[in-house]
């Protein structure tokens, strides 16, 4: 066997060296893009429509510029127990649409819940699953919560915030009252909450005239907001994330005509 010059096996060795940097590197580069398989929310479609218990057919929208957030299951608080009900009518959506599956939680007036810690990690549970539905960026969970509710709440999100995937957001929606002067929100592990500008009630004029001179107060309120097809909102703050509740079915019409008012 000939012996290789020491110029030449320095050489060698300099090649060697620059090949395995560059596999390094590219391994690096596909774990990376392995973890964030979740866009952040701000880069994630700004325009969300919700999609509730009803047939829609939601094929004519833009997946670029659209997301759709759908009621996924209803659960049902009933004594020390839960019941789980899916979501039985049919949704259509364009192939690669960012969907956010919703989860309603209801009470059950006839014997209400025992609202226990156990119940709180059953329930958590029960709607981590939903991580599982493809394309799913987020979870978001609808929960009406009163004042004395909200503890069983605050252990149901950190329950859930530790059964979900680490780049799987969560949202909740929020009661305007929870978004003005009641910053209970500030500490939940949450990645947003959603203020509900609609159906509000004899609380409504006073919300939106606070709304229109303060904006939200609280943290977690100041990125997003909802509202619905039938209940214009003047002086909605700017917010980065808009999420639309229609009473009746989506069509492109109604679409538009939301495009159109808030400038989507």
């Amino acid at each position: 066997m000939k012996s290789v010059p020491p110029r030449h096996l320095l050489i060698l060795l300099l090649l060697l060296a620059a090949s395995l940097s560059a596999v390094a590197l590219h391994h690096r580069a596909n774990n990376s893009a392995g973890v964030s398989k979740v866009a952040p929310i701000a880069l994630q479609p700004a325009l969300i429509l919700w999609a509730w218990e009803r047939p829609e057919d939601l094929s004519f929208i833009n997946p670029q510029e659209i997301a759709v957030a759908y009621l996924a299951k209803t659960v049902f608080l009933r004594g020390a127990g839960l019941l789980s009900k899916p979501r039985l009518q049919p949704l259509s959506m364009p192939a690669g649409t960012t969907v956010i599956p919703v989860a309603r939680i209801e009470i059950d007036t006839e014997k209400p819940p025992a609202l226990s810690s156990e119940q709180a990690e059953e329930t958590a549970t029960e709607i981590a699953k939903l991580s599982s539905i493809a394309n799913t960026s987020m979870i978001q969970v609808d929960f009406d919560a009163t004042t004395s509710q909200r503890q069983f709440y605050r252990t149901l999100l950190f329950e859930l915030r530790k059964r979900m995937p680490p780049t799987t957001k969560l949202s909740i929606t929020a009661l305007g009252s929870w978004c003005q002067g009641d910053d209970w929100l500030a500490d939940l592990p949450i990645d947003e909450a959603v203020p509900m500008l609609f159906r509000m009630g004899l609380d409504r004029n006073a919300i939106l005239s606070r709304l229109a001179g303060d904006g939200f107060t609280a943290t977690r309120c100041d990125s997003s907001a909802g509202i619905s097809t039938d209940e214009h909102v003047k002086n909605l703050p700017p917010v980065s994330r808009l999420y639309v509740f229609n009473p009746n079915s989506w069509n492109r019409d109604t679409l538009n005509k939301v495009m159109e008012t808030y400038q989507r």
